[in-house]
């Protein structure tokens, strides 16, 4: 049952990995991490979170695994900034090959 005043979710909003469904408290537990590393981040303008209503930060999965990957790099000792940018290109070089993937009409996978 669905309390008063709360509608369901759309179908499928939050299949979109970049829905921002997350919290800035939820995705900091999720991460094992701080609010301040979620910040941090940016600052670094590596992810930019969705601002709600309210003001509050929201993320979304990919943003989430693009800082979980930050915090990988952090935690062996690569500086933020160094991670951040790392990361940004990972990223990059993913989308790239995904979209030559596609272009050339292979399967996506």
């Amino acid at each position: 049952m669905i309390p008063d005043g709360e509608r369901p979710a759309a179908p499928g909003k939050f299949d979109d990995e970049h829905y921002p469904g997350y919290t800035m408290g939820r995705a900091a537990d999720m991460l094992g991490t701080t609010q301040a590393f979620l910040r941090s981040l940016g600052e670094t303008g590596l992810i930019t979170p969705q601002r709600s209503a309210g003001g509050h930060r929201r993320y979304s999965r990919h943003q989430l695994r693009l800082a979980a990957r930050v915090r990988e790099l952090v935690d062996e000792g690569t500086a933020i900034d160094a991670a951040c940018r790392i990361v940004s290109l990972e990223d990059q070089l993913h989308e790239a090959r995904r979209l030559n993937r596609a272009l050339q009409g292979e399967p996506e996978g």
